[in-house]
């Protein structure tokens, strides 16, 4: 994919325009431009580094928060993002054909569906330090992150649909905001199940 990246890149790149957009804003404008030799960093360098940080982070992961115990679903969480990269780059690549496009809307559609489809698999996703919902309650006790990612499942696909449903009415902010509580809902809850936990002596 990395590959076929650079060879789309390569061949479309006497029909790109000077300046392409790398950013919009909420209201689908455009707010962001560069030149476009930007696109090789965007597209397979940004690529090729996620795919060498796939690599990476099991290496980098000290013995008791290893990826050998969901080892496929590590697999599964990193090819997902790697195919929102690809997803992202290739909505770049038509707004820079001289095409009209909401790159907002388009873009956060993406990610909305990516946080339903990682949410299906929160509740396979053991303790590490790079993938997950890590905060230090839940990589201070096991059984935090257990019910933590149980309860993510559920906020990640909830905030997902809901975004991305609100994305394609294109109502302003509200995306954003399902997006963001459904993601931090998990985060307040390895608190309060940290301190409940806690209170009762069972950590």
């Amino acid at each position: 994919m990395i590959a076929a990246a650079l060879a789309v890149t390569i061949v479309l790149w006497p029909h790109l325009q000077g300046q392409v957009t790398t950013h919009w804003n909420l209201q689908g404008q455009p707010d962001g431009h560069g030149a476009r030799w930007e696109l090789f960093l965007m597209g397979p360098g940004f690529m090729g580094a996620w795919m060498l940080m796939t690599w990476l982070f099991p290496w980098l992961s000290p013995k008791r928060f290893g990826m050998d115990s969901f080892w496929s679903t590590y697999r599964r969480v990193m090819a997902m993002m790697f195919c929102l990269i690809v997803y992202a780059y290739t909505v770049v690549l038509w707004e820079g054909l001289g095409h009209a496009v909401d790159g907002s809307r388009a873009i956060l559609g993406g990610v909305c569906l990516f946080t339903v489809l990682a949410g299906n698999l929160m509740g396979k996703v053991r303790q590490n330090f790079f993938i997950g919902v890590r905060t230090p309650w839940t990589l201070a006790s096991e059984r935090v992150w257990n019910a933590t990612h149980r309860f993510a499942a559920r906020t990640f696909v909830a905030g997902g649909l809901a975004g991305l449903v609100l994305s394609f009415l294109g109502i302003g902010m509200y995306p954003v905001i399902a997006l963001l509580g459904g993601m931090l809902a998990p985060v307040a809850y390895s608190l309060v199940i940290y301190k409940q936990l806690e209170r009762r002596g069972e950590l």
